[in-house]
């Protein structure tokens, strides 16, 4: 069946315009979730009585929740069907949006943190499953990275969203929004998004069945190197946005309201390399721009360690060239690893979307507590930490190349 005759056969007709937005909105909830908070650390840290130590679990906890169940999410989906997951998913993150709004105190607020990142996979990872089972080839390709731009979005308008909310009332109506965003994916999901795994093609719910899916990813040896080339090439861009509060403030020494001056630039050049990616589709081939893509980041990654080892370390604009040019090389790269990823197990691509996003999840929830911590403390420790984490993701996109250009 033509990607036409997909589309055609599960999406009423007069919504099919509006899938592409619908599945970027769904997928951009999770990055949307981990920054909007950002400019409500020094309310909630007066009002709560914490550190800013204890401040960077708002972040954390959240993230190890995502990982956490992003490994279920998938294998879920292929059981019950995309639709049902995403709807169950987001009304939860609703509800855990709500408590976060109304927490009386600070472990609560970190419950109910937690909470939310249990559900927001669910729209996440599924959402781009949804894009591989109704596409194909270049139309794949121009939609993951259509909805790779919108989504690149989201870290970018996040934490000013917070900060304008903040201008018109206390850090509790940052959460408030969130219920209300997923108030609105539940009504697009139900109106606009057809059903794309059909019952025929869904696998038995058993505990072992998930397992065996599960494993059956884990043995691709192929899984391994696309997904950790990703999860490496995002992890660099990831080291500046998990430690934004630290970069922006301590760092640069701006303001609340200033985070658009690290997340605009960083995200908008990953938004003009998801363009790239989607107006080359046919005209290069994925292995190409991929490559060009992590030649990229390597770039920016030694180009961020030059300026942050001279006495412009601090001075805009010269502090945010280096991640932009790594957020450039990601938006070039990561749509085609995405479908490069989803083609390894056709009948499980649910577990496969989430095998991926577990990693990345877990690298960077690591990298928050472990690494962030201690590089962050100066301009040079994070440029030097972002560029060891892009040569990673070359190296493992490198060594997928030789190890495929025998089938070539």
């Amino acid at each position: 069946m033509s990607t036409g005759e997909k589309v055609a056969a599960v999406a009423p007709p007069r919504f099919v315009a509006l899938i592409p937005l619908v599945l970027a909105m769904l997928s951009m909830i999770g990055p949307f979730s981990i920054d909007t908070p950002f400019p409500a650390f020094p309310h909630i840290r007066d009002e709560f009585g914490v550190t800013t130590e204890q401040l960077q679990l708002i972040v954390t906890a959240y993230l190890l929740a995502f990982a956490a169940m992003s490994i279920f999410h998938g294998p879920l989906s292929d059981s019950l069907g995309r639709r049902p997951v995403i709807l169950g998913s987001v009304a939860v993150y609703a509800v855990a949006s709500m408590a976060c709004t109304f927490a009386p105190t600070f472990e609560l607020l970190l419950a109910g943190r937690v909470l939310q990142g249990l559900s927001a996979g669910g729209a996440t990872i599924v959402s781009r499953t949804v894009i591989r089972d109704m596409y194909e080839g270049e139309q794949a390709q121009r939609l993951m990275s259509r909805v790779a731009l919108i989504f690149g979005l989201a870290p970018a308008i996040a934490p000013i969203v917070g900060g304008g909310l903040l201008q018109i009332g206390p850090w509790e109506l940052v959460f408030a929004f969130q219920v209300f965003l997923g108030a609105v994916l539940i009504i697009a999901t139900i109106v606009v998004l057809p059903e794309t795994h059909p019952v025929s093609a869904r696998v038995p719910l058993r505990v072992g069945e998930i397992v065996r899916g599960l494993t059956e990813v884990a043995r691709q040896p192929a899984f391994h190197r696309l997904a950790w080339a990703g999860t490496f090439g995002f992890g660099a861009q990831f080291l500046y946005i998990g430690g934004a509060a630290i970069f922006v403030v301590d760092l640069l020494g701006l303001g609340e309201l200033d985070f658009w001056v690290l997340f605009v630039p960083m995200i908008g050049s990953m938004m003009v390399g998801s363009f790239i990616s989607g107006h080359t589709a046919g005209l290069m081939t994925q292995r190409t721009l991929v490559s060009l893509g992590y030649t990229a980041t390597l770039v920016g990654g030694v180009i961020g360690v030059g300026f942050a080892a001279s006495p412009l370390a601090t001075d805009l604009p010269w502090a945010i060239i280096g991640p932009s040019l790594i957020g450039l090389g990601n938006g070039m790269a990561y749509p085609s690893i995405q479908l490069m990823t989803l083609d390894l197990v056709p009948t499980r691509r649910g577990a496969v979307m989430s095998c991926s996003t577990f990693l990345v999840l877990i690298f960077n929830a690591v990298a928050a507590v472990a690494l962030t911590p201690y590089v962050a403390t100066s301009t040079l420790g994070l440029a030097l930490a972002a560029l060891v984490i892009t040569a990673l993701g070359s190296l493992c996109w490198a060594w997928h190349c030789a190890a495929t250009r025998s089938r070539l």
